[in-house]
């Protein structure tokens, strides 16, 4: 079993948010188990303080390292944990690193709040940066709900087709085709014949082209470092 939890200020936001859907399922399967700690269980003043102003000046406050600390030595983490601090200067998350977060016997996603954590907590802690866009969120929760979700839908029995996650985009490196289901014809748009034929290898064949057409429109990053056959260089001049 995956265990994750998850260091935040707000832990009645992520545990209410993986009550539902594919993350309720998997811990009802007994495939993840979801904790969370806070630091202002282990603040020791009277206001329960966990930020300080940064030294050398700035806006904004800092999370502190003595509370953060704590909060994670609390969910005893060991050689195969993973610990995550979320962070836009860190790492873009993959689908390469959801992969292998969910090959860990634990990952601890630790959300930075107000102007950001510390740096020796990441120095200290941390095995990964990462950072879900180039974008900056008011706190670390919704990027580690993205990132855990990632990962449990990839543990085996998670989804009720495993065939889903080989058709997801960005599984094979590029973007998944367009898809379509009842009726054929809806406000004028009709499904693509060739889906309709009944003939696999034809579909096969437009659902890769589709791919391939499609990553190299809205992502030419992902397109130039795909690993293209033959095959998919005729599907692109055809």
């Amino acid at each position: 079993m995956l265990r994750i939890d998850f260091v935040t200020l707000f832990p009645e936001m992520v545990l209410d948010a993986v009550g539902h859907s594919i993350l309720k399922r998997a811990t009802e399967a007994g495939l993840v188990k979801f904790g969370a700690a806070t630091p202002r269980e282990f603040a020791t003043d009277n206001h329960r303080t966990v930020d300080d102003s940064p030294f050398g000046g700035g806006p904004g406050m800092l999370m502190k390292c003595e509370q953060l600390s704590a909060a994670i030595d609390s969910l005893s983490p060991n050689e195969n944990s993973a610990i995550v601090m979320t962070d836009p200067t860190g790492v873009p998350f993959t689908q390469a690193l959801a992969q292998e977060l969910s090959q860990r016997e634990q990952v601890i996603f630790v959300c930075g709040h107000y102007e950001g954590i510390d740096d020796r907590v990441r120095k200290i802690f941390a095995t990964h940066n990462v950072s879900i866009g180039d974008f900056v969120l008011t706190g670390g929760e919704l990027p580690s709900l993205v990132m855990a979700d990632a990962v449990v839908r990839l543990l085996p029995g998670a989804l009720g087709s495993a065939e889903s996650l080989g058709a997801d985009s960005h599984s094979d490196g590029l973007l998944s085709a367009p898809q379509f289901t009842r009726p054929e014809v809806f406000r004028g748009e009709s499904v693509p014949d060739v889906l309709r034929s009944g003939d696999h290898g034809a579909v096969d064949k437009w659902r890769r082209k589709q791919a391939l057409e499609l990553t190299r429109q809205n992502r030419p990053d992902l397109f130039w470092r795909a690993e293209l056959t033959k095959d998919d260089v005729k599907l692109l001049l055809s």
